[in-house]
């Protein structure tokens, strides 16, 4: 007797959480401005002299990011945005510019998808192409892309049934190689930190 109760419940419960991710869509898109700090850690350039010479540059951007729920609590969340421009400083002076494109894939873990403050982790994958690189005349250049991992911290605040705002950061690990004439003089942890706030909207 104990152990039908226990299967009915159990299937009540499945049943339950069935319809409610009927009722919710797993689609949930965001636009958000963020702004990029970068950590600014650099080699000494051809090995000689002193560490964190070569800085780039701070700047806020917009990122478009679509996430799939796949649970009420498990999502995949996968950021967007256009080639972004950065300048490039050498003890303070401008030595050029570069664009990147840094998509990122990340699995998320939502805490409390039924609060109206949602909060989540979560944990990723960046790719970031570099192009358009134009250092000292020409004379310099950047390795042309970067994987590494990111971390994420955030928290949805539900308005309504499917409007909310977020708040979001990540910590992201990219990195390049500084060529002059082929050859690697310095390398350039960019590593920046991400503050993203912005509205989100659940179908």
């Amino acid at each position: 007797m104990k152990t039908s109760t226990l299967t009915i419940a159990l299937a009540g419960l499945g049943l339950l959480c069935g319809q409610a991710m009927a009722q919710e869509s797993p689609w949930l898109i965001r636009v958000r401005a963020v702004h990029i700090k970068p950590a600014n850690e650099s080699a000494p350039l051809a090995g000689v002299g002193a560490s964190d010479r070569i800085h780039v540059s701070s700047k806020t951007i917009p990122d478009f990011n679509i996430s799939y729920f796949f649970t009420l609590n498990l999502a995949a969340e996968l950021v967007l945005t256009y080639p972004q421009k950065h300048t490039v400083t050498l003890d303070g002076a401008a030595i050029g510019t570069f664009k990147h494109l840094p998509p990122t894939l990340s699995a998320q873990y939502h805490f409390a998808p039924a609060a109206t403050i949602k909060p989540y982790v979560g944990l990723g994958l960046n790719y970031t192409r570099i192009s358009s690189v134009r250092l000292l005349g020409g004379a310099a250049d950047l390795e042309n892309s970067s994987v590494g991992l990111s971390l994420q911290l955030g928290a949805d605040f539900q308005l309504n049934k499917n409007w909310s705002l977020n708040l979001d950061l990540k910590k992201v690990r990219i990195g390049s190689d500084v060529l002059v004439a082929g050859a690697r003089a310095s390398h350039v942890s960019i590593d920046p930190l991400l503050f993203g706030v912005g509205a989100g909207y659940r179908f």
